[in-house]
């Protein structure tokens, strides 16, 4: 069974134009790279074709691996459930003595924590998922147990 890849709709159409990007220009300048070098003759000590093919492969398994995501993204709509936490909410927590922190629960592959996204995978979206404004959350961290309170849920 594969496992569902969550993304924001913006993140869909990054990965889908990142794909057409390297399934059309990018891969036509490797080619071009590629007979160029192999026009140059001995290829057993040819380190251009020797990049080239390196080069190819890493562009080939990253196309595999966009296609891997749309074939399993499941978009992340804004949530009509102001009731409970789920991916795709905005939730503000605050640990005691702290000032209130407001976080977009994503899927992994949009995780940024430094700019309020994070993954419904880590501790802190693990914990809040499924809870209530009001409700507190223990959250097992790196550095120990963690106390947070949901203040409000968008």
């Amino acid at each position: 069974m594969t496992k569902p890849t969550y993304l924001t709709a913006e993140g869909l159409e990054k990965i889908k134009a990142e794909l057409k990007e390297l399934t059309g220009e990018r891969r036509i300048e490797l080619a071009a790279r590629l007979r160029s070098a192999i026009q140059m003759g001995d290829l057993s000590e040819n380190a251009d074709y020797h990049q080239a093919k390196e080069d190819q492969g890493f562009l080939e398994g990253r196309i595999q691996e966009l296609e891997y995501l749309i074939r399993n993204a499941v978009v992340i709509e804004k949530s009509a459930n102001k009731d409970l936490v789920s991916v795709g909410s905005h939730v503000t927590i605050q640990e005691t003595d702290y000032p209130a922190e407001t976080y977009h629960l994503v899927g992994p592959k949009e995780a940024d924590p430094r700019n309020g996204r994070i993954s419904h995978e880590s501790p802190i979206g693990r914990a809040v998922m499924d809870h209530r404004v009001g409700d507190v959350v223990d959250v097992e961290t790196p550095q120990g147990k963690i106390k947070f309170k949901i203040l409000k849920i968008e």
